[in-house]
Formats: C-alpha cells, sequence, structure tokens
C-alpha cells in the first residue's frame, strides 16, 4: 500500500480549514490540524485528527508544531496549507499602528516563518506543495479593510516571488483568492472594530455601524459560496501536476480581477469604492 499524503492546515477550528481538514482526510490524506483554542484541538483530536496549537504570533508554538509533526513522519511533508487568519478592520486614518502590527503577525509574518521552517523540508524530499490561502482583497482593495488589504497585498508579494524561486525544485506555490465564503470569518471582523476603533468620534461612524450590523447577521452575503468551493480549487493546487499560481473564487472575485485587467487605475477604484 503507498503511503498516505500528509498536510499541515492551519485554522481548523471552523469555517474553511475545518471542511478542508475533514474533506481531505475523507480523501485518504493524513492532515495534521492547528487551532489556536483548547476546545477546538480537542474537538479535532475527537474527530481522529492529529491536532496541535499553533498560534501564527507565537513563533514558540509554530516551532514545537512543526517539530511534532516531522518527528511522527520521520522527517517529511508532503503540503502545507496556510489557512487561519482574521481581519482588523478599520478605516485607514483610524487603524493605530498596533492594530497592523496584530494583522501583519496573524495574517503575514507568522505565515512567513512557518513557510520557512517547512520548505527546507520539501527540498531535501524533492516535491511539495504549499498553498496560501490570500483573498480578492489581495489583488483590489476595499474600503474599511485597509489592514487586511495591506496584509494580503505583502502576501501576494512575497509568496509569487517565492514560487518563482522554487522553479525546477519540485515544490509548487499557489495562492487562493475567495471572495465571500460563508463561515464565520464576517462575525469574527465585527468582533475586532471595537478593540481598536474609536467609534463614536470616527467621521466613518455611521459606515462602522452599518458594517457592524451587516456582519453580524447570520445570513452570508449575496453570491457567497459554501466551505466546498475552496476545497475544489485546493484540491486542484495539491494534486494537480501543473498546479495554476493564482485560483480566484466566488463570481465577484472574479469580475474584480477582470475589471483590475481592463479599467483604468481611476476608473477601477471610482468601481470599488462605490462598494459596501
Amino acid at each position: 500500500m503507498p503511503r498516505s499524503r500528509t498536510i499541515l492546515i492551519t485554522g481548523c477550528s471552523s469555517g474553511m480549514g475545518a471542511y478542508c481538514a475533514r474533506a481531505l482526510k475523507a480523501d485518504g490524506w493524513t492532515v495534521f490540524a492547528t487551532a489556536r483554542k483548547q476546545a477546538d484541538i480537542e474537538a479535532l483530536k475527537a474527530d481522529g485528527f492529529a491536532a496541535y496549537y499553533l498560534d501564527y504570533s507565537e513563533s514558540q508554538s509554530i516551532q514545537n508544531t512543526v517539530g511534532s509533526i516531522l518527528a511522527q513522519t520521520g522527517g517529511t511533508l508532503d503540503a502545507l496549507y496556510n489557512n487561519g487568519a482574521y481581519a482588523v478592520p478599520g478605516a485607514v486614518e483610524d487603524l493605530p499602528t498596533a492594530a497592523l502590527r496584530e494583522q501583519f503577525e496573524a495574517a503575514f509574518f507568522g505565515w512567513h516563518e512557518l513557510t520557512q521552517l517547512i520548505v527546507p523540508v520539501m527540498r531535501k524530499q524533492g516535491h511539495g506543495r504549499i498553498v496560501h490561502c490570500s483573498s480578492i482583497l489581495g489583488l483590489v482593495p476595499m474600503k474599511l479593510r485597509g489592514a487586511y488589504v495591506a496584509s494580503k497585498f505583502a502576501l501576494e508579494g512575497l509568496m509569487t516571488t517565492q514560487r518563482m524561486e522554487l522553479r525546477g525544485s519540485g515544490i509548487h506555490v499557489s495562492l487562493l483568492e475567495p471572495g465571500s465564503i460563508d463561515s464565520n470569518f464576517r462575525a469574527n471582523a465585527a468582533a475586532q472594530v471595537s478593540k481598536y476603533i474609536d467609534i463614536e468620534n470616527s467621521v466613518h461612524r455611521e459606515q462602522y455601524t452599518s458594517e457592524i450590523e451587516r456582519f453580524s447577521k447570520a445570513k452570508p452575503p449575496r453570491f457567497a459560496l459554501g466551505p466546498d468551493a475552496i476545497y475544489k480549487v485546493l484540491k486542484h493546487a495539491l494534486e494537480n501536476p501543473r498546479p495554476k499560481p493564482h485560483y480566484v473564487v466566488t463570481f465577484p472575485a472574479k469580475v474584480a480581477s477582470i475589471a483590475k485587467r481592463i479599467l483604468s487605475a481611476r476608473a477601477l477604484y471610482r468601481m470599488l469604492a462605490s462598494q459596501s
């Protein structure tokens, strides 16, 4: 019997990470899953996963998790899916530098540190797949998402550069760029607003109030897809002999991607500014 392919997936407590971890496990992969809350880790273990604590902002947790996994696999790993993240919303003029630092620790620096630990493993074995769950906001901006947009733009730049640098190594890097996916992401983002933003004294107060109300609704936004849409492209990135550099997911995300290519910068930003 051939050995089961192995993958490390971060952010498996809910949403896309949880769905993809379970779907890959059902498809025969050995999945190493991570989460930040102990209750979520125990739930993953109860479902038969090798589960670990990993917080992108805690370097030691990243190193501990990688060490534990490699000890189990004999020093190999077939794939890494960087997925765990959250958004710190707010207008750029309202965002304290501390908010940007938190956003980048969670959605950029930690992703790089984990990836940097895995690349030598894949180089030694001569193959590997690295997939990053970026966002359509890594390609085009959106109002009140400045910190998140900046972290995803940075991620796109860093990891597409690494894709080129790994050419010929047997290691392939892909980025998933979804629009709205039905998950807890928006509710978690709404909870982050009051952490850093003085809503009552902001000139954007009405927009914040509207956004929080919209984020807090259980109903997903129009055109939102389920996590199965992410799994479809993740499978392609992991298993196809020629994985794509970019996978844009959801209709609005594809429209925005096309608009970026065909519209003038002025027309593009005017269109995006009209969106909420």
